[in-house]
C-alpha cells in the first residue's frame, strides 16, 4: 500500500513545488489514515490544511482507495 500511496504523492510533490513546498509519507497506521508530513513552504502555510484535505486526501483516495483519511505530523 505504501509504494501505491508514494507514488500517488509524487504528483502531489509536483503541485506543492510550485510553491515551495513538498510532502513525505511518514506512516499507515493499522486503520489506514495515512499520515504525511508537509514540508518547505507548504509547513505551518495557513492553507496548508485544505491543501491537505482539498488535494491530498482526494488524490490519495482516488489512488488507493483503502485510505480512509489524511492527517499531518510535525
Amino acid at each position: 500500500m505504501e509504494e501505491k500511496i508514494n507514488a500517488a504523492l509524487a504528483d502531489v510533490k509536483q503541485v506543492l513545488a510550485r510553491d515551495g513546498g513538498d510532502i513525505e509519507l511518514v506512516e499507515v497506521t493499522g486503520d489506514n489514515i495515512a499520515r504525511v508530513r508537509l514540508m518547505g513552504h507548504c509547513a505551518g502555510c495557513p492553507g496548508a490544511r485544505m491543501t491537505l484535505k482539498g488535494i491530498v486526501e482526494q488524490i490519495l483516495q482516488e489512488a488507493v482507495p483503502e485510505i480512509k483519511g489524511v492527517e499531518a505530523v510535525d
